[in-house]
């Protein structure tokens, strides 16, 4: 049995952060039933880079089941009523609103189905004077203060992935868990209201606690760290990279000594400590970078294990798709079977079974029927 055997989830929801939440819920064995626009969640059309299917929705919709809604329309209101009425979870992430005045808001379905679990995904929130303004990603990644530490001394830069979304689905998924952990207790669902903009404002609490308090806004350093030195990519003989991070004068001392063979390095005056390294760093980054430049990448990296000194690969997609650290899983779309790289937490001794991604409309007919509406038996007049 998997860990939501018989937990229902209605998911009325497009994009990124809902699907990332309810995709966790069906990975965990929660049945996801969702509702899609009669054209289908927007993802879907994002691109079509895996085998004709969009990448985004792939990885997020494995083992759900799709059904197409015009949600307006009568009919189709009560069929998804009707699904609520018999669920444990609902996620949306329609405009904030919108779902109130549907019918499907916090308050109304609670007062009737006091165990449901409300989860909403919202760009700012529920309330505030961001409330209605439209929120895609990187514009939270704008928004949040991220760009601004993101980037290098040339300028502010994009976070490569959808990092708010995930960061708003991550957040959201933790809550419902929590909340149906809580309902086991207590017996009672809850309202959650989740925002891209509050989810990412929470991962910035270093910056902002460094800027509050310190009165030092960390600066946009590229591959660096804002106080750590040495810590970035530096190049090696054969024009390959290696990134290290410094964290003590303990490792400081064996990266001068061991790795560098310099003695000299690790008693100069300039960089005996970090606050030291950080404050002479355009003549710290010389030395190390000379240090590296005389040896190849595997060498380097031979002398970095043997000295006990934290290091990575700059790895480009080539190399993340060949590493020998990854997990693979394969999953089955209506393009054929893909793999795609495994989700972060490993259960021991769980041998987990992946569902498959549904084509659009895949399930219409079965739940249209499963959801229908009553039918009332013909009195036989005798």
């Amino acid at each position: 049995m998997l860990d939501l055997d018989g937990i229902t989830v209605v998911a009325l929801e497009q994009a990124v952060a809902a699907p990332y939440a309810s995709g966790r819920l069906a990975d965990a064995g929660a049945r996801v039933i969702k509702i899609e626009r009669v054209e289908g969640d927007f993802a879907r059309g994002y691109d079509a880079l895996v085998n004709g299917e969009s990448a985004y929705f792939v990885w997020l919709n494995r083992g759900k089941e799709s059904i197409r809604l015009d949600v307006k329309k009568p009919d189709d209101h009560a069929l998804l009523d009707r699904m609520i009425a018999g669920a444990d979870v609902f996620i949306q992430n329609l405009a904030p609103g919108a779902a109130a005045r549907l019918g499907f808001g916090a308050d109304t379905l609670l007062a009737r189905f006091p165990r449901l679990i409300h989860c909403s995904i919202s760009g700012y929130g529920e309330e505030g004077p961001y409330r209605d303004q439209k929120a895609y990603d990187l514009l939270i990644q704008a928004e949040s203060g991220l760009c601004a530490i993101n980037g290098t001394e040339d300028g502010a830069a994009r976070v490569g992935v959808s990092v708010c979304d995930i960061a708003a689905g991550m957040t959201a998924f933790q809550a419902i868990l929590q909340a149906l952990f809580a309902r086991e207790r207590t017996g009672r669902g809850r309202a959650i209201d989740v925002s891209l903009f509050h989810a990412m404002a929470d991962w910035m609490n270093v910056p902002y606690l460094q800027t509050r308090y310190g009165g030092k806004p960390p600066a946009r350093v590229g591959l660096k760290h804002p106080t750590i030195a040495p810590y970035g990519a530096y190049d090696c003989a054969d024009g390959k990279a290696v990134l290290i991070s410094i964290q003590n004068e303990r490792e400081w001392q064996r990266l001068c000594t061991d790795v560098f063979g310099d003695p000299t390095l690790a008693t100069d005056t300039r960089f005996a400590a970090n606050s030291l390294r950080v404050a002479n760093r355009p003549a710290l980054e010389d030395r190390v970078s000379e240090g590296f430049a005389q040896v190849s990448r595997d060498e380097m990296i031979g002398r970095l294990k043997a000295a006990r000194i934290a290091f990575g690969r700059l790895s480009d997609l080539d190399d993340l798709m060949a590493h020998p650290q990854n997990r693979l899983i394969s999953v089955t779309t209506s393009a054929g079977e893909i793999e795609m790289l495994a989700p972060g937490a490993v259960i021991r001794g769980d041998d987990p079974v992946y569902r498959p991604v549904p084509a659009l409309g895949a399930h219409d007919a079965l739940l249209r029927a499963e959801f229908g509406p009553p039918v009332r038996a013909h009195r036989v007049n005798a």
